[in-house]
């Protein structure tokens, strides 16, 4: 580059940086544009925003939201449904969508409480733990080889499996409740990390099945962030016919994705029987949505290629708050499903802005 070319290229980046600092004709600020940026890299930002908002607005209303015991009723509400949405985070991510994971987990956690209460009553927790793991797994591995070998949307698969397993549990399996559960499921369940004794006299206590979700959380992110296969999972989500030339096997992904839904499934199962030490055949149905909600207000695509543990957790977060919370601040429980659909679809508009920017 010679010196007249210098001369001319100086002015043009002055020119340029003041620009970046006034707001004319509707452009952008640093400001906004740094926001947009941000919002861009790091969607779980808006859902950050979304749970401060939230938060205050119950705590201005009813002060008695600040309170350890509403903290410790957050976080156990937050595990069965934290652990759903990472699997159906890490499917979402590789282009797929899956809605059995509440009929893995039911079919999963009742059909290992009656094994252990008829014949193996005194199994440890560990064991148990291991047996929902592997048994959710085999039935997310069977979704992953349907949608494999038919080549159909994973919604359709997913469907059509969400109905096969619980027709089984139901069918075959049992349907009534058990209200006494294993010794090693109830003690679990009652293991405490830290207790609280209220004003009032009640005792409240943060459930050690939160560890799971801790455990399952680091996990996640490893996989996602370490390894080859995780790397293959955006691949396949942000470009099916690039990820193939690169030599990402899609059948690979389709197995490790829907089985590792199915993994995280099965432990879900059991953690819920442990926290409500009950055993019942028809829990957790209905949760799909909120569960598929929470990711989504996460920053997960529904064309795939993105997707985070931090997101999907804040996504947890925030609709459990609504779910949970907001009846502290006097808001009827039949507008829950308002504010969550008015979330999604604010946080869908603001995100599709950011990816036109």
């Amino acid at each position: 580059m010679d010196a007249s070319t210098l001369k001319h290229a100086a002015p043009a980046a002055t020119d340029t940086n003041v620009v970046a600092h006034i707001d004319h004709d509707g452009q952008p600020g640093p400001r906004r544009a740094n926001l947009g940026a941000l919002l861009k890299k790091n969607p779980s930002v808006f859902t950050l925003a979304l749970i401060l908002l939230v938060t205050l607005t119950v705590a201005l209303i009813n002060p008695a939201f600040f309170q350890l015991a509403v903290l410790f009723d957050i976080v156990r509400a937050c595990t069965t449904l934290g652990l759903f949405a990472l699997g159906v985070m890490i499917v979402l991510a590789a282009g797929g969508i899956d809605v059995s994971f509440a009929a893995i987990a039911a079919l999963t956690m009742y059909s290992i409480t009656k094994v252990v209460m008829t014949w193996f009553p005194e199994t440890h927790i560990a064991v148990i733990l291991l047996a929902g793991a592997v048994g959710g797994t085999a039935l997310g591995v069977l979704n992953g080889l349907l949608v494999d070998w038919l080549k159909a949307p994973s919604l359709i698969v997913t469907i059509g499996t969400q109905y096969l397993y619980r027709g089984i549990l139901l069918t075959f399996v049992g349907t009534v409740f058990f209200m006494n559960v294993p010794h090693a499921m109830d003690n679990f369940g009652k293991l405490a990390l830290a207790r609280h004794d209220t004003a009032s006299g009640l005792h409240a206590i943060l459930p050690a099945t939160v560890l799971v979700l801790a455990a399952a959380s680091v996990l996640t992110w490893w996989l996602l962030n370490k390894t080859l296969m995780g790397r293959a999972v955006y691949a396949v989500g942000g470009s099916l016919a690039i990820a193939e030339r690169l030599g990402y096997k899609l059948r690979s992904v389709h197995l490790f994705v829907f089985g590792y839904a199915g993994f995280l499934s099965g432990l879900a199962g059991i953690v819920h029987v442990s926290s409500t030490r009950l055993a019942n055949p028809f829990d957790l149905v209905g949760s799909e949505l909120d569960v598929i909600a929470a990711v989504v207000l996460g920053g997960a695509r529904i064309t795939g290629g993105h997707g985070s543990v931090v997101g999907s957790l804040l996504g947890v977060l925030l609709v459990t708050l609504i779910n949970n919370v907001l009846i502290l601040a006097g808001v009827p429980s039949t507008w829950q499903k308002v504010i969550i659909g008015s979330f999604i679809v604010l946080a869908g508009a603001v995100f599709a802005l950011q990816r036109e920017k």
